[in-house]
């Protein structure tokens, strides 16, 4: 699955933004979630994801312009992709907005 979230922002303030509020993105998970995030590279984010008793690992890529998000859906999640894909559109503003003081 691969989920694009366009923004207007540099690669740097995303950068930022996005590490400061990487703590809340298992919030957003339904039934809760647990969230490990690594930067392999300045424009790459890892996540190894658990959630629902599966296991998941994406990436997150920052373009010009937007960032994206590429993960492998086990079969059994494959048929709830649109209503996945939608929570990270939705999520992935939060995740770009300004971090709160």
């Amino acid at each position: 699955m691969r989920v694009a979230i366009p923004h207007q922002l540099d690669n740097d303030e995303v950068r930022r933004r996005m590490k400061a509020n990487t703590a809340s993105i298992g919030d957003s998970i339904p039934g809760g979630g647990v969230v490990t995030t690594a930067w392999p590279s300045e424009d790459r984010m890892t996540m190894d994801i658990g959630a629902m008793g599966q296991s998941l690992r994406a990436n997150v890529d920052l373009e010009p312009g937007q960032v994206v998000l590429n993960v492998d859906l086990p079969p059994a999640l494959a048929f709830v992709e649109p209503m996945i894909a939608g929570a990270i559109r939705s999520q992935g503003d939060k995740l770009l907005a300004p971090p709160k003081p």
